[in-house]
């Protein structure tokens, strides 16, 4: 169980999209919280891939075409 405290304001915001959308506030927290985790996670996979990221491998648009056997 994850118990947080919000600004009072950031609640009533939260109470009222809740009520709109015909969710819980929990609903809606958890759906925020599992988001904004995805997003982290992604986040986290590009840093890791840059990391080995080589400009000097780049390759043109017709190389790769080429090498796909898909040239003209």
């Amino acid at each position: 169980m994850l118990a947080i405290n919000l600004e009072p304001e950031l609640e009533k915001h939260f109470a009222k999209l809740a009520k709109r959308s015909g969710h819980t506030v929990d609903d809606l927290a958890y759906k925020a919280i599992v988001r904004v985790v995805e997003d982290l996670e992604d986040i986290a996979a590009v840093e890791l891939a840059m990391r080995d990221y080589d400009p000097a491998k780049n390759i043109s648009l017709e190389e790769m075409r080429r090498e796909l056997g898909l040239a003209d």
